[in-house]
């Protein structure tokens, strides 16, 4: 089985050197990329076309949502999952029609994660405790969560 190619969007350093460390654990896992805002994070795409984006919601110049928007129009078959401290029903909802598959909190425990990739990599949306409430129109109340919840607080 090939890889999944993930490309990391974070304008935290300390944060993505964290997670390309998890996710270099992980055996189905390339990291191809990294950027510290979105509009660099969308040039370095074109040219790495990566599976995934693990996409900062709370990014510099473009927000992570726009920039999910611009790539899911641009390059529908990159798949994105929103990192956020915001538990926010709204952010989520925002993130869905914006072309995102996921949304993860980045108090997420490294397993989850790992099984937010393995999901959006089959084209599934990851599982999690969520509230369904976020869900957009149109996923029923049966569709797997899609944020897992924590306090509210606590920067992007």
């Amino acid at each position: 089985m090939d890889k999944v190619r993930v490309f990391l969007a974070d304008d935290h350093t300390l944060f993505r050197a964290g997670i390309r460390s998890l996710l270099e654990k992980m055996p189905t896992v390339e990291v191809v990329a990294e950027a510290s805002d979105a509009l660099d994070a969308l040039r370095l795409i074109e040219s790495e076309r990566p599976d995934i984006v693990l996409m900062d919601i709370a990014l510099p110049g473009l927000n992570g949502i726009e920039a999910t928007a611009r790539l899911s129009q641009t390059w529908p078959e990159v798949r994105v999952i929103i990192l956020s401290m915001h538990a926010n029903e709204e952010y989520v909802r925002e993130a869905l029609r914006a072309g995102a598959q996921g949304y993860l909190l980045k108090d997420a425990a490294p397993a989850e994660l790992e099984s937010a990739l393995a999901a959006v990599a089959l084209g599934h949306r990851p599982e999690g405790s969520a509230s369904r409430r976020a869900s957009p129109r149109g996923l029923t109340a049966r569709a797997p969560p899609l944020v897992r919840h924590s306090p509210a607080g606590g920067g992007s």
